[in-house]
């Protein structure tokens, strides 16, 4: 009887205490190839453990999948599912390196829209955009304040205050940061709403272009992480599935031999 009375008692206590935290509104982008609902299933997992998550997921797509549709109605996250197309122009080719056009441009600007139609300006609330192929640890979530070809990136922090970028390329951009290296108060989504990704926005670019939109200065920027000096996400872009027996198959057992199989 007293483990329930203490069960019950922590019951009240969780639930006050996520009335007190902000609504963190993850937003991720998403695309249809065989690594797809992998990569969905390890961040849903992760955001399993965050208890105050509204997962906004956008397919570069001109309708919703039902791979997606059935994947995130599984889930028991808060979720909103959006979809837009990327003009065939801005697709990359299979084989172009993945550096070369900006991904989910549209779909960002598609979850920045549906925040400013549905949230209001007084909501208490943090925006983070999670792309699905990278690896996060669950402190980012608590405190919310990656790297390509090396060990890591960060901001330069100087008696707590940011001063700078600790970055290779492009280090003289106004916020050399990654997509997954920074999260905005929803009120100043709000209160910037020409604040948008673009296609034409260089490469490397799209983050420190974005972030001007808000008259940012670096003194204001509040660094997490102890003072930036933890690493929290990780970019461990999956390899590309190779099926090379595919075609082998289907003159084997036919063409649906895996008509009702979802990878």
């Amino acid at each position: 009887m007293k483990f329930l009375e203490n069960k019950r008692d922590n019951q009240k206590f969780n639930a006050r205490s996520l009335k007190s935290l902000s609504i963190i509104y993850v937003i991720t982008p998403t695309y249809a190839r065989l690594e797809q609902k992998a990569e969905l299933t390890r961040l849903s997992h992760t955001l399993l453990h965050v208890p105050n998550i509204h997962w906004i997921v956008i397919e570069d797509s001109p309708e919703k999948t039902a791979l997606v549709q059935n994947f995130l109605n599984r889930t028991r996250i808060h979720s909103t599912h959006l979809y837009v197309a990327t003009p065939s122009e801005y697709k990359m080719n299979r084989t172009d390196p993945h550096w070369l056009k900006p991904r989910g441009v549209l779909q960002r600007n598609a979850a920045l829209d549906w925040l400013r139609n549905n949230t209001s300006p007084d909501d208490d609330g943090v925006v983070y955009f999670a792309d699905d192929d990278n690896t996060y640890s669950l402190p980012i979530f608590e405190e919310l304040g990656l790297a390509a070809d090396l060990r890591y990136e960060r901001p330069k922090v100087t008696n707590g205050k940011v001063t700078g970028w600790y970055t290779y390329r492009k280090p003289n951009r106004p916020f050399a940061t990654d997509m997954a290296g920074f999260a905005i108060n929803l009120n100043l989504i709000h209160q910037h709403p020409k604040a948008k990704f673009s296609n034409t926005f260089g490469a490397g670019r799209q983050e420190s272009t974005f972030l001007t939109f808000f008259n940012l200065t670096l003194d204001e920027l509040e660094p997490k992480a102890n003072m930036c000096t933890q690493v929290l996400v990780w970019h461990t872009r999956t390899e590309r599935s190779k099926t090379p027996y595919e075609e082998a198959m289907v003159k084997l057992y036919g063409a649906d031999a895996y008509s009702n199989i979802e990878v």
